[in-house]
This record gives structure tokens, C-alpha cells and sequence, in this order.
């Protein structure tokens, strides 16, 4: 098995309509067995995004409404920074097991009241300010570019996202491959430490180093 997501991972996207949204919704989608379920916005609950390739998904004014409409227990945030801490904090209170927030530049108070919602839930932050996670054949949730990974034994973890890459490139190209890559964020208040994730891989039989 992998760590934090797999094929069975139904994903809401806080933020679609956007720009940055759009267009890794779009690569998300495009991603092996990826599953993007619906995306929120509060102004175009009941419309419909669609994609270029002319995929659709619903659009939900609450994370509330589509995580009840559609079964998702993940969300991925591309919202503005002046907004990002409410999304968290909506779908924390929505009940989304893991949530990842893309975002750079949440105000560090902002954080520091997330986390103490995070502390009285069940739910799981990655960042903010961080490229996401991948299992390579399953699942991409974030901008990880996923054409350098290949299924395989290795867990990847940083900070840093280039550095995140460049673990995966050079595990793919030994022939090693990885079984999840997770980037954390380099914020100083953020939803996971490198602990909490190591105890992850530990226990992960997929995950050999």
C-alpha cells in the first residue's frame, strides 16, 4: 500500500474557478487513476467547471455540500493567500480527512489559529506553501510535475519542492521508484512535520527505504 492517497482518494478543489486551480485540475485529471470529484466556490454553487478537454465537475458553494454530495474525503487549496486559512478551516470543520494547501504567502497567525482547529479534528493538514503528494499509478493531488516518477519502493519527503523533485528523478532513473512523495511546505507553521510522516512510511510494507 501507499501512504495518504490512493486510487480510492475523492478530491474537492477549494479554488478551482482560478487560473492556478484550473490548470492542475486539469493535470490532476489527466493523472493515471486520479479522482477529482468536484470543486467549491461560494458564489457558483450549482454551475459546472469544465476543462478543455471538456471533462466537467460540479460546483458546490460549501465544502459541506460536496463532500456530502460526492463521498470525498481529500481537498486540495489553490486559494489567495487572505483566504487560504478559511478554506483549511472549512474543510476541516466539512470533516475532509486530508487536506493540502498549494498556497505561499498564509499569513503565520493565520496558521497558528488552523492549527488549534486542527488540534480538536480528525483531519490532516499538508502545508501550506507546498507542492502536494503523488503516488505514482494512483493518485496526484497538487503541481508535482508527474512525468519523472515510476511506481516503486522509496518514500519521499521534503520541504522543499525542486528538492522533492529531484529525490524523485534521481530514485526513478536508479530504477528504485517510489511508493509516495510527500512535500510538507517550508512554512513555519505548517499542518505536518517530517516525524509524522516518517512514522507513515515506517509503517508502510510498500515502502522499503
Amino acid at each position: 500500500m501507499s501512504i495518504l492517497i490512493n486510487t480510492e482518494t475523492k478530491i474537492i478543489v477549494q479554488g478551482l474557478t482560478g487560473k492556478t486551480g484550473t490548470f492542475h485540475t486539469e493535470q490532476a485529471l489527466a493523472y493515471s487513476n486520479t479522482r477529482m470529484v468536484a470543486g467549491t466556490h461560494p458564489k457558483k454553487g450549482g454551475q459546472t467547471w469544465q476543462a478543455t478537454d471538456g471533462t466537467s465537475l460540479p460546483l458546490f458553494a460549501t465544502v459541506v455540500e460536496a463532500k456530502a454530495a460526492t463521498g470525498a474525503n481529500a481537498s486540495v487549496i489553490y486559494v489567495p493567500p487572505a483566504g487560504a486559512a478559511a478554506a483549511i478551516i472549512e474543510a476541516i470543520d466539512a470533516g475532509i480527512e486530508l487536506i493540502t494547501c498549494i498556497t505561499e504567502g498564509v499569513p503565520v497567525m493565520d496558521m497558528v489559529k488552523v492549527k488549534e482547529r486542527l488540534a480538536a479534528s480528525s483531519s490532516r493538514l499538508i502545508g501550506p506553501n507546498c507542492p502536494g503528494l503523488l503516488t505514482p499509478d494512483e493518485c496526484k493531488i497538487g503541481i508535482m510535475p508527474s512525468s519523472i516518477f515510476r511506481k516503486g519502493s522509496v518514500g519521499v519527503l521534503s520541504r522543499s519542492g525542486t528538492l522533492t523533485y529531484e529525490a524523485v528523478f534521481q530514485t526513478s532513473n536508479a530504477g528504485l521508484g517510489q511508493s509516495t512523495a510527500v512535500g510538507i511546505g517550508g512554512d513555519p507553521v505548517k499542518g505536518t512535520e517530517f516525524i509524522d510522516v516518517l512514522d507513515m512510511f515506517l509503517s508502510d510494507d510498500e515502502t522499503q527505504s
